[in-house]
């Protein structure tokens, strides 16, 4: 298992809009065979922080979902929607196993 971890740097003024893409992508990576542990975002402390973690099966299962991404009609709207938004300034993304 591989663990994709999103650590994000949003607009605090637009937390409301960020919050409404991570509702989003919760199914959409459940339905494209992932699993994914929710989206975290600020509540005490730093007000323009978030994350998000989702695993896959593997590190090749976690490249074919996003090879899956630009032909899907799903996808592409949650981008659209978060490119009008611009809730997300910044991100990063690393991979992780993890240890059960």
């Amino acid at each position: 298992m591989i663990t994709c971890y999103l650590n994000y740097v949003i607009d605090p003024y637009k937390l409301a809009e960020f919050e409404e893409y991570a509702r989003i992508w919760i199914p959409i990576v459940n339905r494209m065979g992932g699993t994914h542990h929710g989206y975290f975002l600020p509540h005490e402390g730093a007000n323009n922080i978030a994350y998000a973690l989702f695993s896959f099966p593997s590190l090749a299962a976690y490249e074919a979902y996003r090879q899956r991404i630009p032909g899907d009609a799903e996808c592409q709207a949650v981008l659209e929607m978060e490119k009008r938004n611009r809730s997300i300034v910044s991100y990063e993304r690393s991979f992780m196993r993890p240890v059960l």
